[in-house]
């Protein structure tokens, strides 16, 4: 049975010297693998191989969740040429879509989730060439990922006591623990020894997510720092390109 949906490319592999094997992440479908067949040919319905990122209609046929579905056609929007002008901007990206591969299923569909990746890559396409410009888009669309997915950390209050003022009260010490998924306050803190102490700064992003779109370089780089830790303690192991985007960040 041919299927039509709205997908972008999150993984491409070559799976012979004519074809290739390509994870799509669709807004009805979810995340779906497909055999593309004849797409590094030089005469090709699907003019080249398909790269990663490049999105648009697909027609697929499906042969049951286990297996590889058939993709058929492939009508490409116009390419996100600036994600590979800057090499931090791909790294976020790519970090993105391994992220996307990891935390959803197949043929899991979230339309809301799918909408925010395109406007994140969208976005960053068009994001002068600066290092730091794509962390705020980065972090944000992080969190969306954990909210749509099921995991949304607790960064309102306190994730033990549910104590508000000692979150929101800088005097206070505030850390963030994968292991309890939010914040912890200085009361609580010594029954999670999995733990990052935050600073200022941080808290008040975290707590009012408004303010991470101005918020400054040293702010950002240890948000970020605190995902991929909370990422790491997700998989059980950090992911492939957290090296990369800390290192870009400069650790």
């Amino acid at each position: 049975m041919l299927n039509k949906d709205f997908a972008i490319c999150v993984q491409a592999s070559d799976f012979s010297e004519t074809s290739q094997v390509l994870t799509f992440f669709g807004k009805q479908s979810g995340k779906l693998r497909c055999i593309a067949k004849g797409t590094k040919r030089q005469k090709s319905s699907f003019d080249g191989p398909v790269e990663i990122f490049a999105y648009g209609d697909i027609v697929f046929a499906s042969t049951g969740e286990d297996k590889l579905s058939t993709l058929t056609e492939f009508q490409q929007k116009k390419p996100l040429a600036g994600l590979a002008a800057n090499l931090t901007t791909l790294h976020c990206a790519m970090f993105t879509a391994e992220l996307l591969n990891k935390f959803t299923k197949d043929y899991d569909p979230h339309p809301q989730l799918f909408d925010s990746f395109l406007q994140f890559l969208q976005d960053i396409n068009h994001l002068q060439n600066n290092k730091y410009a794509p962390l705020p888009l980065l972090i944000l669309f992080q969190l969306s990922l954990l909210k749509e997915i099921g995991i949304q950390p607790v960064l309102n209050h306190c994730v033990n006591c549910k104590t508000r003022d000692a979150i929101r009260d800088t005097q206070y010490e505030v850390y963030f623990s994968s292991q309890a998924n939010g914040l912890v306050c200085r009361d609580c803190e010594a029954a999670f020894p999995d733990k990052v102490k935050l600073s200022a700064g941080s808290v008040k992003c975290l707590t009012s997510l408004k303010l991470i779109a101005g918020a400054d370089e040293k702010t950002l780089k240890e948000i970020e720092k605190v995902l991929i830790y909370h990422f790491t303690g997700l998989l059980g192991r950090p992911p492939k390109m957290a090296g990369y985007i800390l290192k870009s960040q400069g650790r």
